[in-house]
């Protein structure tokens, strides 16, 4: 029921306020259409260069500097969720450290040795155990690697023709190639040398 309706005009209230429209304003609590909650806090969407509740940004950082998918440790840093520039380890890990000069030459000699006697099994293992640790290593271990995965190619493809007859042959000859190429790059890695098997292919680049 409205009391002091004027004719042509909205009906309205005691106090005075037009019929249809509550008190203390427009909407429940003073809220208006793109407006904010109190204490600043905006609803009904982002306010354009301003924040959501709780001061999360879009394409920002979460609270406590965790970003989607990650997990944020006591002191801001993030580990498990995306890669962020400068990424840091969590606390207590340690990354692993360069090896000295004689490591490297003693592991990469023991890589190609560990070729000639067990093919592609030991280059596999040194590769992904020692390629963070120098790139002196690294690199030899990565050429064996390719070498003794042609060699593996080989002896299948011997294996496969060995009812023709030509078969031993190829798996003769990558068994010599491989003992006299395995020799020499290890002989070149104890030298502090690189060295580049020749008929390999490469299959890992770095």
């Amino acid at each position: 029921m409205s009391y002091g309706q004027e004719p042509g005009g909205p009906e309205q209230h005691r106090d005075g306020t037009p019929d249809g429209q509550q008190h203390g304003g427009p909407y429940p609590g003073g809220q208006t259409p793109g407006g904010q909650y109190p204490g600043g806090q905006q609803y009904g969407g982002q306010n354009p260069g301003g924040q959501y509740p709780g001061g999360q940004t879009p394409g920002g950082q979460y609270p406590g500097g965790q970003y989607p998918g990650g997990k944020a440790t006591g002191n801001g840093q993030q580990y498990g969720g995306w890669d962020r520039p400068g990424q840091q380890y969590p606390n207590g890990y340690q990354p692993p450290q360069p090896m000295t000069p004689e490591d490297q030459r003693l592991w990469a000699t023991l890589t190609h040795v560990g070729g000639i006697f067990f093919n592609l099994l030991v280059p596999l293992v040194a590769y992904f155990v020692l390629r963070d640790r120098g790139q002196f290593v690294r690199e030899h271990t990565r050429v064996a690697l390719n070498f003794h995965i042609t060699m593996a190619i080989a002896y299948f493809a011997g294996g496969l023709t060995s009812v023709l007859g030509v078969g031993f042959l190829v798996i003769a000859a990558a068994a010599v190639v491989s003992i006299v190429f395995g020799i020499m790059a290890a002989v070149a890695a104890n030298q502090g040398q690189f060295y580049k098997y020749p008929l390999s292919i490469e299959f890992v680049k770095s």
